[in-house]
């Protein structure tokens, strides 16, 4: 989806912010963060295409059965667990980030829920850590053009694409110059 400047400027809860091709800060390499709190505070969101080298099982005794990958939500207390799912609102205190995409809620209800088998394993994904900005912060970096936002809808097949695909795939869907930036090799000089 084509926006101007004046909206590349104005993220929101649900948008996306794919990091510019040469964005040299080792956290955020061609990385999709998905955007779950703006103000003037500041923001939060999750990069949702870093997987970690961590299962589940392996952070989170009570979920020890699943064999579930866990992804790096940011550099920000990596000592922190967070959760998003797709589908049907299905816990209380989830915070909705579009259509059918939800940022947290009960996580006891959730663990309760996925031992039961009422809860699909594959709509929700886990993060380690988040991505935070201060005040004003993501503003400067979108003045500076670090980020584009992009807009698109999530959905099951978001995640479906591998951590490099994702992040070529959104900017060839947005089309114009951003479809050209998609084939930006990670190393200029190999070009």
């Amino acid at each position: 989806m084509r926006m101007s400047k004046d909206e590349q400027r104005n993220p929101k809860a649900g948008d996306l912010l794919i990091s510019e091709p040469f964005l040299q800060d080792e956290n955020f390499v061609r990385s999709v963060v998905l955007l779950c709190e703006h103000s003037e505070e500041g923001s939060f969101g999750l990069i949702i295409n870093k997987p970690s080298i961590l299962k589940l099982g392996e952070l989170v005794e009570a979920l020890g059965f699943l064999d579930k990958e866990v992804f790096v939500g940011g550099p920000v207390e990596q000592n922190t667990l967070h959760f998003i799912y797709v589908g049907e609102k299905a816990l209380d205190g989830s915070i909705s980030l579009g259509e059918n995409i939800w940022w947290g809620g009960d996580y006891d209800s959730l663990v309760e829920k996925l031992k039961l088998g009422l809860f699909d394993p594959e709509s929700v994904r886990f993060f380690l850590g988040y991505s935070g900005w201060g005040s004003d912060q993501l503003d400067d970096e979108l003045s500076e053009e670090t980020w584009i936002i992009c807009r698109e809808n999530l959905d099951e097949k978001t995640f479906d694409f591998t951590p490099e695909e994702l992040w070529k795939n959104l900017l060839k869907n947005m089309g114009g110059e951003f479809k050209v930036i998609a084939n930006y090799p990670l190393d200029p000089r190999l070009n």
